[in-house]
């Protein structure tokens, strides 16, 4: 396989300049640049880093088939959706194959007592969701929410914010973040 093709091309199916996938992931545009161009072989460290950049796994990197036709893929069965789970909450993405994904689309399920980390998030953009089951407690700045079933929100992502859920039933959160950094 020829890495720095792939990586080329995953970079623009993805939208990325060279410039902006190395902001991401934290390495210089010259090093973008010369892994593209075969210049370097990458360690596998080094590709991890710069694979977070898009986000896309080692495993995602090396067996991903490269779409040689025009065609987008447009429904998602449950069982194609991309597991992004971290510890009790479950996280599936739609949409991982469409080509310049601008929003990060996902179902989570939060079971009770489960939360998103001690740490508070903040990242660039937005983030907007609908709870359709269970209750779920939002963090945003210094503000705390209780959102029941087919509540919503919508906020800057700029602001610390986490999800926490307190109560005894699981919570189902329909959520879109921008830009798409999952």
């Amino acid at each position: 396989m020829d890495v720095g093709v792939r990586l080329q091309s995953i970079r623009k199916l993805k939208g990325l300049s060279q410039r902006e996938l190395a902001k991401r992931a934290g390495v210089t545009n010259s090093t973008i640049s010369m892994i593209e161009k075969n210049s370097v072989s990458p360690s596998i460290s080094s590709l991890k880093k710069v694979l977070a950049g898009i986000p896309m796994s080692l495993v995602e990197f090396f067996s991903l088939e490269m779409e040689q036709d025009n065609h987008t893929q447009v429904v998602y069965k449950a069982n194609e959706l991309i597991d992004l789970s971290s510890g009790a909450v479950t996280m599936k993405l739609v949409g991982r194959a469409h080509p310049s994904r601008a929003i990060a689309f996902l179902d989570e399920t939060y079971p009770p007592g489960s939360d998103t980390g001690d740490e508070m998030y903040a990242h660039d953009g937005e983030e907007a969701g609908v709870l359709v089951e269970g209750r779920l407690e939002l963090t945003v700045g210094g503000e705390i929410y209780i959102l029941e079933s087919g509540d919503s929100y919508y906020f800057e992502s700029s602001k610390p914010h986490r999800f926490r859920n307190p109560f005894d039933a699981p919570a189902r959160l329909i959520s879109a973040t921008t830009p798409a950094n999952f």
